[in-house]
């Protein structure tokens, strides 16, 4: 009966174990496919041993069965969808060998699809067959725990960042362990010991209460490991070879085109495409794309945001790139790729006239009080936004970026913080050129270089750009942002035109992340643009702080302003970890490692004593049988004979004791003064007779006595010697 026990405990383990790829997936799409994947390899290896059969059927017959079941039962529970445009060999050739990158190259938690999902029965599936056959076929106690931690050890690393908590089921399996060791505490095939499990189980659950209660309290100084981060995702499959930035000036001389409509309550910017690469000719995207299941991770930014939630109608908006508010978190109803560091929104295919998806977003919103101290970002993507190529094929730098270098420094002269050189320049720009849409478009070094020498005039594309620029050669981490400003309301929804297309600049700030400023002059405002509102109150906010930093008085030969601002304080750290928790968890740690010695001590000494010569083993049994009686009170053995060990043992516990004590000690001085040595079978009886004994003293003295007797520090070293 113990082995279906153990059977049902370790199917249980393993499913625990299994559904830590929530973190992955979700725990909808997880729970049916880790309970099929850890029950049927049990019941198959409980059915494989029939409870007339005294030993499982041999390894290799197993081993092909489950195979077996394994393929049917996965293609009929997670690849049955994809059966219906091939063969199963096929969907199974695709589904596992294709999930590990898929999983690898998504952002968590995965889209429930097939051919991820089946990831899941390929881990979980060996692991509970590894845990039954173990149980099956070895006396080891916690042995069949061992799949069941491997299970952990690849479902943790996919789901770094991924939304769930896994506290609770790392908890669940402490108990279930410690059931599991409890059970098979006499062996596999002995009876189950009820009167153990009743205390044991208990206190199980309390060792799993107090796992659960110190999981969150335990530091950890490093970030997790991501195997995401060694896996290249491909670029989505762009079908529009046209930037974004390159139809702002087509879009703007023929505004009426409606583009997609918007239904939400509140107006918001309508981000499309970031570009932070700049080549000397264009601005391009250096997005690495994943695939997210629609969830787009949280970047940088202020404490301030408010919540939006819209519904997005494509019309004739061309290409693949997905328009959305910042930042967005998740959108449903259309396949996207995202950028975790920017948090543009790709779609798989072309979008095409009538698609419709929602889109929920965390808008920050800035403030100037947010703004002030704040420092310029460093780090290896802060410094590639500073870069200033020469141009393709040049083989010296461009002759306009001396010049672009004196403009931007005469325009921010006085500014004594980067929020200041930010704001300047956006201010100079404002009143230095004209808005005018029948400007030639482009944005290379040479146009640029019209723009702001001779033309002074230009479009979004122009104003955007040159700012980028510029501020690149103040050392600033700059970049473009194509979206959309205004729109005409009516109701609840907005028709988002081509002239509402609008170009900004961005500066990333440390800790805040990219601020967009504003360098267009006041005439090519949404308002008078279009029938849509003016800028909401995230805009109206970052003009009020831009404004402000503008305009601050500073001493040029003192430098008043920049000593003040240097002296703000810092935004507070987190605070250190308090010294108690630290004390907590070694104090813990060493009732752990107490626990772990005292209780693991005598099933060691069990079992180098089980192991050996046939003389060896027999007085191995004999020291063990001196353990048990040192449970009922008989502890002082050196004096005594084997026989009159026997005698009083059999006194202390029992008439019956007496059948197992005196052919034990028959055994033991066979053993010693015999002339010629046993045999094996000689030491299966003796051993066979000393657990007896064991389950007689444990029915007599209680199982909760024998558990205070081992926490007892002599139960170290044993009672005979």
């Amino acid at each position: 009966m113990t082995r279906y026990v153990s059977l049902a405990v370790t199917a249980c383990l393993v499913a625990v174990a299994g559904l830590s790829f929530q973190r992955v997936f979700g725990l909808g799409p997880v729970l049916p496919v880790a309970l099929a994947a850890a029950a049927v390899p049990a019941v198959l290896c409980g059915l494989l041993s029939g409870p007339r059969r005294k030993a499982p059927w041999p390894l290799w017959i197993s081993l092909v069965l489950t195979v077996l079941g394994w393929a049917a039962t996965v293609s009929l529970t997670v690849l049955r969808p994809a059966l219906s445009g091939g063969t199963l060999p096929q969907a199974l050739r695709e589904g596992v060998l294709g999930s590990w990158k898929a999983v690898l190259t998504t952002l968590p938690p995965a889209p429930a699809e097939p051919e991820l999902l089946v990831l899941v029965a390929v881990v979980v599936w060996p692991a509970a067959f590894a845990s039954a056959e173990l149980a099956l076929r070895t006396p080891l106690r916690a042995a069949p725990a061992l799949p069941a931690l491997g299970v952990w050890a690849v479902a943790l690393p996919l789901g770094v960042d991924g939304p769930a908590h896994t506290i609770p089921l790392a908890a669940v399996s402490v108990v279930l362990i410690a059931v599991l060791v409890l059970v098979r505490a006499d062996g596999p095939d002995a009876p189950v010991p009820w009167r153990t499990l009743a205390p044991g189980v208990p206190a199980a659950a309390v060792l799993g209460a107090l796992a659960f209660a110190a999981g969150p309290l335990v530091p950890v100084a490093a970030d997790p490991y991501d195997p995401r981060e060694q896996v290249q995702a491909p670029p989505p499959r762009q079908r529009d070879g046209v930037s974004p930035l390159d139809r702002v000036g087509g879009w703007l001389l023929s505004p009426g085109q409606v583009l997609f409509t918007v239904r939400s309550r509140r107006s918001e910017v309508e981000r499309l495409a970031v570009l932070d690469r700049f080549d000397g000719v264009t601005w391009s995207s250096t997005a690495r794309f994943v695939p997210t299941g629609g969830r787009v991770p949280q970047g940088p930014g202020p404490g301030g945001r408010h919540e939006v939630e819209q519904h997005i109608t494509i019309r004739d908006l061309p290409g693949v790139w997905v328009p959305a508010p910042d930042r967005p978190r998740r959108v449903d109803g259309l396949p996207v790729v995202v950028d975790p560091g920017s948090g543009a929104l790709a779609a798989a295919e072309p979008l095409r006239p009538g698609r419709t998806y929602r889109v929920g977003a965390a808008v920050p919103r800035w403030t100037a009080g947010d703004l002030a101290g704040a420092a310029i970002a460093t780090g290896a993507e802060a410094d590639a936004t500073r870069e200033l190529p020469w141009g393709p094929g040049a083989e010296r730098p461009p002759v306009q970026l001396a010049e672009f270098r004196k403009f931007a420094e005469a325009a921010t002269r006085g500014a004594g913080t980067p929020l200041q050189k930010a704001a300047m320049l956006a201010e100079y720009l404002k009143g230095y050129a004209k808005y005018d849409v029948t400007a030639p478009p482009g944005h290379s070094y040479r146009q640029l270089d019209y723009f702001l020498g001779e033309g002074r005039r230009g479009t979004p594309e122009h104003f955007a750009t040159a700012y980028a620029l510029l501020a690149r050669t103040l050392g600033l981490p700059s970049r473009v942002v194509v979206g959309f400003e205004g729109g005409e309301r009516a109701g609840d929804t907005v028709r988002v035109r081509s002239g509402d297309v609008v170009a900004w600049p961005e500066i990333k700030f440390d800790r805040l992340g990219w601020i967009r400023f504003n360098p267009l002059p006041d005439s090519a405002r949404p308002s008078k643009r279009n029938d849509g509102v003016a800028a909401g109150e995230t805009e109206q906010n970052l003009e009020q702080a831009q404004k402000a930093a503008a305009s601050q008085e500073q001493d040029p030969g003192s430098g008043k302003t920049a000593q003040k601002q240097s002296q703000r304080p810092a935004p507070a750290h987190d605070s250190p970890t308090p010294w108690w928790v630290f004390a907590s968890i070694a104090v813990g740690v060493l009732l752990l490692g107490y626990l772990s010695a005292v209780l693991l001590a005598p099933a060691l000494r069990r079992r180098r004593r089980r192991t050996g010569t046939p003389a060896t083993r027999i007085i191995g049994a004999w020291h063990q049988a001196l353990d048990h009686l040192a449970d009922v009170g008989l502890t002082t053995v050196r004096t005594l004979t084997a026989h009159e060990v026997a005698r009083f043992g059999a006194a202390g516990i029992g008439a019956e004791a007496r059948g197992h004590l005196g052919p034990l000690a028959e055994l033991v001085e066979q053993s010693r003064f015999a002339a010629s040595p046993p045999g094996q079978r000689a030491a299966d009886r003796a051993w066979h007779h000393t657990d007896a004994l064991g389950r007689l003293v444990t029915a007599r003295a209680g199982r909760l006595r024998r558990i205070r007797r081992r926490l007892h520090p002599r139960s170290l070293r044993g009672t005979a010697r």
